[in-house]
């Protein structure tokens, strides 16, 4: 077995209530790393041959929850969450901080693979003794402080009651899910902890589509041993020493962006994009850090970065919510994005999305989408049941509410951006499209491309995973070291050191893993694997590479305030640069992966299904 692996797959069939351990060869391993890689190559495996006919909220789609061979050891440990995703119809790899990674690995597994559906709710537990199926139906209608709050009273209780020789037990490592993923809302995430969410690709619905409410995992081994001990001890020593010294990203994590991104970068979401410049001090780092902020620093097992804050809510209409800092991304989000200018009402609806188990970029366009439709009289109070003006806190909590349940419009909205949009066109009688804020069914992260001083014109065009600002396209290679790397390693993508990290990688699993080697091989060998995929798409929308591989429509527009009024991606720039992307990975003028490129990367067997794609 090749270091920095446990050595075997935890899987769980809720069908059949069966569970069983398996091992992947090494060759595969070497190939697609880990995380986001493995499970792609896994989803091929055993859905390539009929993946456009998979329903991903059907019992044949696959939930993992994979680690990488770095995951645990490296700093920044965190879990990436995939399968079929119900909002690209592709792969995504969707990754959060978590000590669950950790404790899985310590458990003895590299990763947990379900298959089925439970007849009833259930969660899954991981110890060192292996897995088991635990009734759930207590946990269901849940928010996310109720859940974590039972399962850590009632799974410590009886870990400790099995083995009342080790002492009290600290609280095991838990990904679950939230009404909205129980309701299978396309936006929904995976959680973990009060406020960490793997949000993009709606894992969360596809674990509620299994009635899978959690999976906790407590183990008591060792990390899985490395190929270099001491070569590890000294560049981890380094590596934290680098990340100490970090000290602004440290105080602030990226919560200092709420102001500036917008304010300086005029490239945050302004009221559902028709802006993104904003000079609104109200917003931004210092607004959240001296009223909300209860812990400073807060991190995960092994990181001495400590980005994340926690806030509390300690007075007036919001009193006794709980969230992060909120980061940038949530900031944005719930903040300008919904005209919502002030930190008090961007932590309450941080709290709010937390709760209720919402990715907060997804579900924050969303509905942001929907007050820009009531804006321009296409969605009326009559739709709604009550007025939605932009900055109006309790009107956006409402209507996460109502995305949750599915109550009213938040059954249509709850379908995600892209698919609401396809809906009401067609109830309206009004192509909305052109104001849904996504690409390939994703909605974008909370960086624009119009202005130029922030996200890479095809950073969302050409990306296999849609809208996710973390795994942007530039050029084909150096792209690759990013998050196609930390995903797969399964590690944190601030943590990330470049200088070492690669000598890192080569001495926790004495693999020769270079820079070069990565960007050349193994990354293209993933986003490849994951582009024939999301080509094949189905089974409700298939993608037109030369139509939907492109920036959402209102990118194109010119800005319309702030420094950089007039400016907008420059459509003929974009459509070079993706040529010349899917040139460098070896894809036609199209996107589609070319034979000599499958042979290449060892991908041959996609040949019969991506030759029906290829024009003639």
């Amino acid at each position: 077995m090749p270091r920095g692996y446990a050595g075997k797959l935890l899987e769980v069939d809720l069908s059949r209530e069966k569970i069983w351990e398996t091992t992947l060869g090494e060759g595969v391993l070497e190939a697609f790393f880990g995380g986001r890689g493995l499970a792609a190559k896994v989803l091929w495996d055993r859905l390539g041959d009929r993946w456009p006919h998979v329903d991903p909220l059907g019992p044949e789609n696959i939930f993992l929850a994979m680690t990488g061979p770095l995951t645990g050891i490296y700093p920044g440990s965190r879990i990436c969450c995939s399968g079929k995703s119900p909002l690209s119809n592709g792969v995504i790899g969707a990754t959060a901080s978590s000590e669950f990674a950790s404790e899985l690995k310590m458990a003895g597994y590299d990763g947990v693979i379900v298959t089925g559906r439970a007849k009833s709710p259930v969660y899954i537990l991981v110890t060192d003794q292996g897995g088991e199926i635990r009734g759930a139906e207590h946990l269901w209608g849940k928010t996310g402080e109720e859940t974590i709050r039972i399962m850590n009273r009632e799974i410590t209780g009886e870990l400790e009651r099995r083995k009342p020789n080790l002492g009290l037990y600290k609280e095991p490592g838990i990904i679950y899910i939230g009404p909205a993923g129980e309701n299978r809302i396309r936006t929904a995430a995976v959680m973990t902890k009060i406020c960490h969410a793997a949000g993009y690709g709606g894992y969360g619905a596809v674990m509620g589509s299994k009635n899978l409410k959690a999976i906790a995992a407590k183990g008591h081994g060792p990390l899985p041993e490395v190929a270099a001990p001491e070569t590890v001890k000294v560049l981890w020593r380094e590596i934290h020493s680098n990340l100490i010294s970090r000290e602004r990203f440290r105080r602030w994590g990226t919560g200092y962006g709420g102001y500036s991104v917008g304010a300086e970068m005029s490239s945050e979401p302004v009221r559902n994009w028709q802006s993104e410049w904003h000079d609104e001090r109200g917003i931004g780092g210092p607004r959240f850090e001296v009223p909300y902020w209860a812990k400073r620093y807060w991190s995960d097992f092994n990181c001495t970065l400590s980005c994340m804050k926690l806030s509390c809510i300690k007075a007036g209409r919001w009193k006794g919510d709980i969230t992060d800092a909120p980061d940038y991304e949530m900031q944005a989000y719930l903040g300008p994005n919904l005209g919502i200018f002030n930190a008090e009402d961007a932590t309450h609806l941080s709290a709010v999305i937390d709760n209720l188990g919402l990715s907060g970029i997804n579900s924050g366009n969303t509905m942001a989408f929907a007050a820009e439709l009531y804006q321009r009289g296409i969605l009326t109070r009559e739709d709604l049941g009550f007025e939605m003006e932009w900055g109006d806190a309790e009107a956006f909590t409402k209507l996460a509410w109502m995305i949750s349940k599915r109550e009213g419009v938040g059954d249509i909205l709850a379908e995600g951006t892209y698919r609401a949009a396809l809906k009401i066109s067609k109830l309206k009688g009004v192509d909305v499209t052109p104001y849904a804020v996504q690409v390939k069914g994703v909605e974008v992260g909370a960086h624009g491309t119009r202005s130029g001083r922030d996200m890479n014109p095809i950073g969302y065009a050409a990306s296999v995973q849609g809208g996710d600002h973390t795994s942007s396209t530039r050029d084909g290679y150096d792209d690759m070291r990013w998050s196609v790397f930390n995903d797969s390693a399964v590690v944190c993508g601030f943590c990330s050191y470049d200088r070492l990290i690669w000598e890192f990688a080569r001495a926790v699993t004495g693999w020769n893993i270079t820079r070069h080697r990565w960007c050349t091989e193994h990354g293209p060998r993933i986003v490849t694997l994951q582009q024939a995929l999301l080509l094949l798409g189905g089974p409700d929308i298939y993608w037109n590479p030369e139509k939907d591989f492109d920036n959402p429509p209102r990118f194109y527009e010119p800005l319309p305030e702030g420094p950089y009024k007039g400016k907008a991606t420059d459509r003929a720039a974009v459509e070079v640069m993706k040529r010349n992307y899917y040139k460098v990975l070896g894809w036609d003028e199209r996107g589609i992966p070319k034979r000599e490129t499958l042979e290449r990367l060892g991908l041959e067997y996609l040949e019969p299904q991506l030759s029906k794609l290829r024009k003639t």
